[in-house]
């Protein structure tokens, strides 16, 4: 049964939304608020969450900061987060779990600068496997990490303390490291949103690497709304790290949806793996279930290709990474499980990596083929999960069941949204993984939402369920938008091309509305199509998909008198189509009786 203790009833509701509110009510100040917070997480010490807690002169400084400014003058005003400890804060150590390895950062990674400048206030570094290798949270010197719920249980890791923290109602939010499945694992298993972004969306400078091509800085949350708004304010271009890489304007908080676009379609591996767990088998086929409720179809996959892509990671060159991050480390200074895992890179050649490199593209290739129609595949985030004495047992075996459905992500470059759906009888949350391609983090986090409000589950460990509050609904972004074409675009005519080179393809064949005259230009080459309050026709058109990103260069092109407006179609849509300017009609011939350029066309042998 769950374990959350009644001194939790007290708790404040750290939700971003509801934090705001508290503090422009005076309900609460940041120094009332972390002095608060400093005093439960040493009350609940016992679930070793935290490596390092700041103590009040070392809080001073961000408090100070704070003064000058008020809640509506800072996104993230007073907000408490937690940094897992191979992520770096200015002054304060960076143990990655090892203290051999200890070092004092002058600056902060820019991820936690980026925060801090908008408010937030850290409380502290947290706990973690060591090196950032492992998803069980167990594998640190400084004790394991229990269960926010359950403390016989597995945290999952490696980013254990952030996940516990968080869900314990410590902090509002934790930065954790994604390079296997390191914040989606704890996440769901504390029952938390844990986003792991597109690679190089967050900067990955003043973090520890594990494997430097991969690492992600992730977000745990309480909510798909605020792990949204973090992700806004962190995705900031890094232009000192190598590896970054911009944020598309289409994948902002902005574009958050509150309903889903329906019908939508979503891949399930065709045989999942549960290792034989009824429970979480059933809740994958309840959230299965409850997707479909919202408008979803779901598609079996062969789930081979992503399999055999995730075996690479542990088993093929990409250790080598580990072991290059950690060279100068004295293995004696390891734990002996990590040492282990390590020195499996001692011996691979650069033939190797070769190899392994040329088989992932192959298996990509078909990975992203599967998932070409699709908004989104949804996997179990762990096939199940075990008690640390049963970890203790078999450490490697079962660390490496718990990344079946995660370990593939980033070697594929996908983005992806952890989120719980329910509980088992052992009192241990459990969640699906939403996963898609790059910078589709808001997409994601979208449907993630549906879901999670769809389970009416409680935040995190601390018994109080989520205040309704409504969500403005933001603007619509497609990957494909529509464009009406009724002359030389058309299937066929001479202009053709110029969609078909874009990668545009034919969705309809249809009318306008009974408000149009098609008119023939001067040049006899180029159809007019003009708008009017009275003795107005339908004039047959075509509907193409083009990608978003095509249709600029695609209008370049477009010459006066012609240009895209918004059209209108015999069932009532506004869709971005040629129409003309008034005054290119002087001259022009009325062909509207023809109902169509092709038939004007057609009765125009001279043409």
């Amino acid at each position: 049964m769950r374990t959350v203790k009644a001194d939790l009833n007290a708790t404040v509701n750290l939700s971003l939304s509801a934090l705001k509110s508290a503090y422009q009510h005076g309900d609460l100040t940041p120094r009332k608020l972390m002095s608060r917070l400093s005093e439960q997480a040493f009350q609940q010490s016992e679930h070793k969450a935290w490596i390092y807690l700041l103590s009040p002169a070392e809080l001073e400084p961000y408090l100070t900061a704070l003064e000058a400014h008020n809640t509506d003058s800072l996104p993230l005003y007073g907000v408490p987060f937690a940094i897992k400890d191979n992520i770096d804060l200015a002054g304060v150590a960076t143990t990655a779990a090892c203290p051999d390895f200890a070092y004092i950062p002058e600056k902060s990674a820019k991820v936690v600068e980026l925060l801090v400048a908008a408010g937030a206030v850290p409380l502290g570094k947290t706990n973690l496997d060591q090196f950032a290798t492992g998803l069980v949270g167990t594998r640190s010197p400084y004790g394991e990490c229990k269960n926010s719920f359950n403390p016989d249980y597995i945290a999952g890791g490696s980013s254990a303390g952030s996940a516990i923290a968080t869900a314990l109602g410590q902090v509002s939010f934790a930065l954790g490291t994604d390079t296997a499945g390191s914040g989606r694992v704890p996440a769901v298993l504390n029952n938390l949103v844990g986003h792991k972004p597109s690679r190089g969306l967050l900067s990955a400078r003043g973090v520890v690497p594990a494997c430097r091509t991969l690492d992600c800085v992730s977000i745990l949350a309480l909510c798909c709304e605020d792990a949204a708004t973090l992700l806004d304010i962190a995705a900031d271009f890094d232009f000192e790290d190598p590896f970054a890489r911009p944020n598309p304007f289409y994948n902002r908080s902005r574009y958050l949806r509150t309903t889903t676009p329906s019908p939508f379609r979503f891949g399930i591996p065709e045989t999942p793996d549960f290792q034989g767990d009824g429970e979480t088998e059933g809740l994958f086929l309840d959230s299965i279930k409850k997707l479909e409720t919202m408008g979803g179809e779901a598609i079996a996959l062969d789930f081979e290709p992503f399999l055999e892509a995730a075996t690479l990671l542990y088993e093929g060159p990409w250790v080598s990474e580990r072991w290059l991050a950690t060279q100068d480390v004295q293995r004696s200074a390891m734990l002996p499980v990590i040492e282990e895992i390590i020195s499996t890179a001692e011996g691979r050649t650069a033939a190797d990596v070769f190899a392994a490199q040329y088989r992932l593209a192959a298996l990509k290739r078909q990975c992203d083929s599967a998932l070409q129609e699709l908004e989104f595949a949804m996997t179990p985030t762990c096939p199940t999960f075990y008690t640390r004495a049963e970890i203790a047992k078999r450490p490697i075996k079962h660390n490496a069941i718990m990344g079946t459905y995660t370990n593939f992500i980033n070697l594929l470059d996908y983005s992806a949204s952890a989120v719980p759906v329910g509980f088992t009888s052992c009192g241990l949350p459990w969640g699906v993984t939403l996963f898609a391609a790059a910078f589709k983090d808001i997409t994601l986090l979208s449907f993630a939402g549906h879901l999670h409000r769809a389970c009416q589950l409680p935040i995190g460990a601390t018994g109080r369920y989520p205040t309704t509050i409504p969500v403005t609904e933001g603007p619509t972004f497609r990957d494909r938008l529509e464009l009406v074409v009724c002359g030389a675009h058309l299937q066929g005519q001479p202009l053709n091309w110029q969609l078909i080179e874009r990668g545009a393809q034919l969705s309809a064949k249809t009318t306008t509305a009974p408000h149009y005259r098609l008119y023939a230009l001067p040049d006899g080459q180029r159809p007019a199509l003009s708008r009017v309050a009275t003795q107005g026709a339908n004039i047959a058109v075509e509907i193409w998909s083009m990608p978003h990103e095509a249709m600029g260069s695609f209008v370049e092109n477009v010459t006066a008198p012609l240009g895209i407006g918004k059209v209108e179609l015999q069932d009532g849509r506004w869709v971005s189509g040629f129409i003309c300017q008034q005054y290119g009609l002087a001259g022009a011939e009325d062909i509207t009786r023809y109902g169509s350029w092709r038939e004007w066309l057609a009765s125009s042998p001279t043409l």
